[in-house]
């Protein structure tokens, strides 16, 4: 149902929150296995955003836990997307590993 990435429940949760602060502050980021199941959780995040609340900023902001990444959602990405439902990111094939 899900990739599992050879980590236990509390270090995948761990990873996907540092890989979508760090996607959330700069708006791009290069993994490898990871990238499917952060676009999942990023998706939802970005849902969440767009309706501008007290309510939505709480759930964001315990998911994300860095406050600068949560603003710049709030502030940047998510009106971006305002009017568009779904397909907010996108998973390109970089070159493989070294």
């Amino acid at each position: 149902a899900y990739r599992k990435l050879g980590r236990s429940s509390s270090n995948r949760k761990a990873l996907f929150r540092s890989v979508l602060t760090a996607f959330f502050k700069n708006e791009r980021i290069e993994t490898l296995n990871q990238s499917q199941g952060n676009q999942r959780s990023g998706r939802k995040l970005i849902t969440t955003a767009k309706t501008d609340d007290l309510a939505s900023r709480r759930k964001v902001l315990a998911f994300l836990v860095d406050e600068e990444a949560t603003k710049k959602l709030f502030e940047v990405i998510a009106p971006k997307y305002k009017e568009r439902n779904g397909g907010y990111t996108r998973i390109y094939k970089t070159s493989p590993r070294r």
